[in-house]
Protein backbone atom coordinates (compact mmCIF):
# COMPACT_ATOMS: atom_id res chain seq x y z
CA UNK A 1 0.00 0.00 0.00
CA UNK A 2 1.28 3.46 -0.93
CA UNK A 3 1.68 5.69 2.10
CA UNK A 4 3.16 8.74 3.76
CA UNK A 5 6.46 7.56 5.24
CA UNK A 6 7.80 10.82 6.74
CA UNK A 7 6.74 14.47 6.90
CA UNK A 8 8.94 17.52 7.25
CA UNK A 9 8.55 21.31 7.34
CA UNK A 10 10.51 24.40 8.27
CA UNK A 11 9.21 27.86 9.12
CA UNK A 12 12.15 29.73 7.60
CA UNK A 13 13.80 29.33 4.18
CA UNK A 14 17.20 27.62 4.17
CA UNK A 15 16.74 26.22 7.68
CA UNK A 16 16.80 22.54 8.67
CA UNK A 17 13.66 20.57 7.82
CA UNK A 18 12.08 19.24 11.02
CA UNK A 19 10.26 15.93 11.12
CA UNK A 20 6.65 16.12 12.29
CA UNK A 21 3.99 13.43 12.63
CA UNK A 22 1.21 15.50 11.04
CA UNK A 23 0.61 18.70 9.09
CA UNK A 24 -2.45 20.82 8.47
CA UNK A 25 -2.94 21.89 4.86
CA UNK A 26 -5.27 24.56 3.52
CA UNK A 27 -6.63 24.48 -0.02
CA UNK A 28 -4.85 26.91 -2.36
CA UNK A 29 -2.55 28.07 0.45
CA UNK A 30 -0.15 25.35 1.55
CA UNK A 31 1.04 23.81 4.79
CA UNK A 32 0.25 25.78 7.94
CA UNK A 33 3.57 26.74 9.55
CA UNK A 34 5.75 25.95 6.52
CA UNK A 35 8.12 28.39 4.84
CA UNK A 36 6.01 28.55 1.67
CA UNK A 37 2.62 29.14 3.33
CA UNK A 38 0.83 32.24 1.99
CA UNK A 39 -2.69 33.60 1.69
CA UNK A 40 -2.75 32.49 -1.94
CA UNK A 41 0.28 30.46 -2.71
CA UNK A 42 1.56 29.57 -6.14
CA UNK A 43 0.48 25.92 -6.62
CA UNK A 44 4.10 25.01 -7.36
CA UNK A 45 5.06 25.81 -3.74
CA UNK A 46 2.16 24.28 -1.82
CA UNK A 47 3.25 20.66 -1.27
CA UNK A 48 6.16 18.50 -2.43
CA UNK A 49 6.63 14.73 -2.31
CA UNK A 50 9.60 12.46 -3.00
CA UNK A 51 9.96 8.67 -3.07
CA UNK A 52 11.94 7.13 -0.22
CA UNK A 53 13.12 4.49 -2.66
CA UNK A 54 14.95 7.10 -4.79
CA UNK A 55 16.79 8.39 -1.74
CA UNK A 56 17.63 4.84 -0.63
CA UNK A 57 19.00 4.06 -4.10
CA UNK A 58 21.16 7.20 -4.13
CA UNK A 59 22.53 6.53 -0.64
CA UNK A 60 23.36 2.93 -1.53
CA UNK A 61 24.92 3.83 -4.90
CA UNK A 62 27.28 6.37 -3.32
CA UNK A 63 27.68 4.71 0.09
CA UNK A 64 26.09 7.67 1.89
CA UNK A 65 23.62 8.09 4.72
CA UNK A 66 21.78 11.31 3.87
CA UNK A 67 18.51 11.46 5.77
CA UNK A 68 15.21 11.61 3.93
CA UNK A 69 14.36 15.06 5.24
CA UNK A 70 17.63 16.56 4.03
CA UNK A 71 16.22 16.31 0.50
CA UNK A 72 13.88 19.19 1.51
CA UNK A 73 10.53 17.78 0.38
CA UNK A 74 7.46 17.92 2.61
CA UNK A 75 6.38 14.30 2.28
CA UNK A 76 8.53 11.21 1.85
CA UNK A 77 6.48 8.41 0.30
CA UNK A 78 6.69 4.64 0.30
CA UNK A 79 5.59 2.26 -2.48
CA UNK A 80 4.37 4.70 -5.14
CA UNK A 81 5.86 5.89 -8.44
CA UNK A 82 5.33 9.61 -8.25
CA UNK A 83 6.36 10.50 -11.82
CA UNK A 84 3.36 8.50 -13.09
CA UNK A 85 1.01 10.90 -11.29
CA UNK A 86 1.67 14.12 -13.25
CA UNK A 87 -1.67 15.79 -14.20
CA UNK A 88 -3.60 13.41 -11.93
CA UNK A 89 -5.57 14.02 -8.76
CA UNK A 90 -4.56 11.96 -5.74
CA UNK A 91 -5.62 11.61 -2.14
CA UNK A 92 -3.19 11.75 0.75
CA UNK A 93 -5.23 10.63 3.72
CA UNK A 94 -8.29 12.94 3.58
CA UNK A 95 -6.56 15.60 1.48
CA UNK A 96 -7.08 15.91 -2.25
CA UNK A 97 -4.27 17.34 -4.37
CA UNK A 98 -3.52 17.78 -8.04
CA UNK A 99 -0.04 16.75 -9.17
CA UNK A 100 1.16 19.57 -11.39
CA UNK A 101 4.86 19.12 -12.08
CA UNK A 102 8.08 17.30 -11.38
CA UNK A 103 10.11 18.74 -8.53
CA UNK A 104 13.50 19.23 -10.10
CA UNK A 105 16.63 19.25 -7.96
CA UNK A 106 18.35 22.62 -7.64
CA UNK A 107 21.82 23.97 -7.05
CA UNK A 108 20.78 24.98 -3.51
CA UNK A 109 20.00 21.35 -2.63
CA UNK A 110 23.26 20.19 -4.21
CA UNK A 111 25.22 22.73 -2.16
CA UNK A 112 23.27 22.03 1.03
CA UNK A 113 24.01 18.29 0.75
CA UNK A 114 27.57 18.95 -0.39
CA UNK A 115 27.18 16.41 -3.22
CA UNK A 116 28.13 17.57 -6.73
CA UNK A 117 25.93 14.96 -8.46
CA UNK A 118 22.48 15.70 -6.95
CA UNK A 119 21.16 17.58 -9.99
CA UNK A 120 22.22 14.79 -12.36
CA UNK A 121 21.10 11.91 -10.15
CA UNK A 122 17.71 13.40 -9.19
CA UNK A 123 16.77 15.03 -12.49
CA UNK A 124 13.71 12.77 -12.91
CA UNK A 125 13.72 11.39 -9.37
CA UNK A 126 13.35 14.57 -7.32
CA UNK A 127 9.67 14.17 -6.58
CA UNK A 128 6.52 16.09 -7.50
CA UNK A 129 4.81 19.41 -6.81
CA UNK A 130 1.16 19.45 -5.83
CA UNK A 131 -1.65 21.98 -5.74
CA UNK A 132 -3.71 21.45 -2.58
CA UNK A 133 -7.42 21.12 -3.43
CA UNK A 134 -8.94 20.42 0.00
CA UNK A 135 -8.14 21.36 3.58
CA UNK A 136 -7.44 18.73 6.25
CA UNK A 137 -4.57 17.04 8.06
CA UNK A 138 -1.97 14.64 6.67
CA UNK A 139 -0.37 12.17 9.06
CA UNK A 140 2.54 9.77 8.84
CA UNK A 141 1.14 6.43 7.65
CA UNK A 142 -1.76 7.96 5.70
CA UNK A 143 -2.57 6.08 2.49
CA UNK A 144 -1.93 7.66 -0.89
CA UNK A 145 -4.38 6.85 -3.68
CA UNK A 146 -5.14 7.89 -7.24
CA UNK A 147 -8.48 9.68 -7.75
CA UNK A 148 -8.33 10.44 -11.49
Amino acid sequence: MSKVFKIGITKINNQEIKEVSAIEVLANKGIVGDRHFNEYNDPFNQLTLIESENIDYYNKKYDLDISYLEFRRNIITKDIRLNDLIDKKISIGNVKVEVIDLCRPCRHLQEKLNQNNIIKEFLRKGGIRCHILSSSKIKTGDPIGIIT
